[in-house]
């Protein structure tokens, strides 16, 4: 094989590929339709024609079939007239017309049952087009259910790819990983300005505060749901009863000058009450 064929023959392999790959089979079915359709139109034609000519047959026979009856009728007519001659005569003409009618009547014949079949192909031609119009929309309704599942199927493929979803994870550990950077060069900078004694304060101070334990007990004395028992013990120091004093410290009490401390006038008269009792 020359260069020039194997040329030709892969030429006319990529014509075919890309006609194969072009065509659309709603619209190839469509066509073939269209096509099938001109061919039932143009067979009822034809048949129309032959109906015409069968029918044109059969009423030159029908003629002839006439003549030869009025032909006869005449013969008889001269034999009732005697005169035999003229009988002769018409009956001659009787015999033509019998011949051509005898023609006639053959293509006639011939002619219906050509007529017949065409109607009988004619008939089929048109079941098999009702068959295929049938077959078309089962077939348009096989490749859209087949393209559904093919959109379904890339959207799945779609979906299955984590490329988006790795990116994010990956965005997630820079950002994480500058955070941690941004803290560490903070705690260095405050490492190396040497203001580390104020922070240590401001954590004694912040851990100093009262314990869950107290801010619990603090929020049901205030909605009232802690029993006496559990009352928190009180922070300010009560002044001691006369009764747990001792006779040494009552003395050293009534002793006791307070004309050096600057009382107020109830303080004062408080004082001397006490004094006198």
């Amino acid at each position: 094989m020359g260069i020039f064929s194997r040329l030709g023959t892969l030429i006319k392999s990529n014509i075919n590929d890309l006609i194969t790959k072009a065509e659309d089979p709603e619209k190839m079915l469509n066509q073939v339709l269209l096509e099938m359709q001109q061919q039932l139109v143009d067979a009822k034609k034809r048949v129309a024609v032959a109906i015409a000519d069968e029918k044109k047959l059969q009423k030159q026979y029908n003629s002839e079939v006439d003549k030869s009856k009025e032909w006869e009728r005449k013969a008889m007519v001269a034999v009732r007239a005697g005169n035999d001659e003229l009988a002769r005569q018409a009956l001659v003409r009787k015999q033509e017309h019998d011949q051509i009618g005898a023609q006639f009547q053959q293509q006639w014949i011939a002619q219906k049952q050509a007529v017949d079949k065409l109607k009988d192909a004619l008939r089929l031609l048109n079941n098999k087009i009702e068959e295929a119009k049938r077959k078309k929309n089962i077939l348009i309704a096989r490749k859209k259910r087949a393209e559904a599942h093919q959109q379904i199927a890339s959207t799945m493929q779609g979906l299955g790819d984590t490329t988006a979803f790795d990116t994010f994870d990956r965005m997630s550990q820079r950002i994480d990983l500058l955070e941690a950077e941004a803290e560490a060069s903070s705690e260095l900078a405050s490492e190396l300005s040497g203001d580390t004694l104020e922070s240590q304060f401001l954590q004694l101070e912040s851990g100093g505060q009262g314990t869950d334990e107290d801010a619990l007990a603090e929020l049901k004395a205030k909605m009232g749901m802690l029993k006496p028992a559990e009352a928190p013990e009180t922070k300010q120091l009560e002044a001691p009863s006369a009764s747990s004093l001792s006779e040494e410290d009552l003395k050293e009490l009534e002793d006791l000058d307070l004309s050096s401390f600057d009382l107020g006038e109830d303080e004062s008269t408080a004082g001397k009450a006490g004094k006198t009792q």
